[in-house]
């Protein structure tokens, strides 16, 4: 599907991504998803002006978007990370061959969780603590728990919970198997228990429980990956299954990017 997204030139691609106003969207959602409202207080821009250079992002598929979960009202616009990086060094390329050469991590590509290779995070500096909040604690937020925890290799401590917690979804176990990891023994948490606790990160995945708990105390950083309900999906077993594989495919992909900003952290000292 990649190959049917248009390509821009070069020279082009470089003065969209170099525009100030396109700049700062790009920069804010390299942190968090957003919507408009939230974007427009956050760097401080009218809000049909944010709308404008969003609409420039989204022509290039540089910037996609999503309706809330919690307010059809409101659209989510996340960063494809992916998709920027392949049209970057594609413009690098066409400037000379060696600017185009991608340094691979550890590890081969998407799609095994097991094979994904060590990261500097997990290999040295101090553990890092991760909460994941979904509303029932039951698909996202328990499959991103074990990602997360294997990638890190023991040196991040991840948890997560829910305002509304109930139980943990077969389908989620089931897909978290084909990736070779075990969820069967996780057990659903109420974020009361996390209250009190210190955070490095708060990483809600689900819109509602991010509109419920904008802010959790005690966390240094708090972000939102706007993800859409697996659950919610109507359709045969075999639909449903699908979508349970497909957002623990979108979740492996977050963390991975994810791992290189804690690594670039580590990098820099934080």
């Amino acid at each position: 599907m990649a190959s049917e997204l248009p390509t821009p030139k070069p020279a082009a691609l470089l003065k969209l991504l170099a525009h100030g106003v396109r700049w700062q969207l790009l920069t804010t959602l390299a942190q968090s998803d957003h919507t408009v409202q939230e974007l427009s207080a956050l760097i401080g821009r009218p809000e049909n002006l944010v709308s404008y250079h969003l609409g420039r992002l989204r022509s290039l598929h540089i910037v996609t978007e999503r309706r809330s979960d919690a307010d059809s009202r409101d659209v989510y616009y996340s960063l494809d990370v992916e998709h920027l990086r392949d049209l970057y060094l594609a413009a690098g390329a066409a400037l000379h061959p060696a600017i185009g050469l991608a340094v691979q991590p550890d590890g081969p590509s998407r799609g095994s969780v097991q094979s994904a290779g060590p990261s500097r995070v997990a290999a040295e500096g101090t553990v890092k603590r991760v909460l994941f909040l979904c509303t029932h604690n039951s698909a996202r937020s328990q499959m991103a728990e074990a990602l997360l925890r294997d990638l890190g290799k023991g040196r991040i401590e991840t948890f997560s919970a829910g305002t509304e917690p109930s139980k943990v979804r077969p389908e989620a176990v089931r897909a978290m198997a084909e990736m070779k990891l075990d969820i069967s023994q996780q057990r659903p948490k109420h974020l009361e228990e996390y209250l009190g606790q210190w955070f490095d990160y708060v990483i809600t995945v689900c819109d509602r429980v991010k509109e419920v708990c904008p802010v959790f105390p005690g966390a240094a950083r708090q972000t939102h990956w706007s993800f859409p309900d697996p659950v919610a999906i109507d359709g045969s077993d075999e639909v449903r299954e699908r979508a349970f594989r497909d957002t623990a495919m979108q979740l492996l992909t977050r963390i991975r990017l994810f791992l290189t900003v804690l690594e670039r952290e580590q990098v820099q000292g934080r």
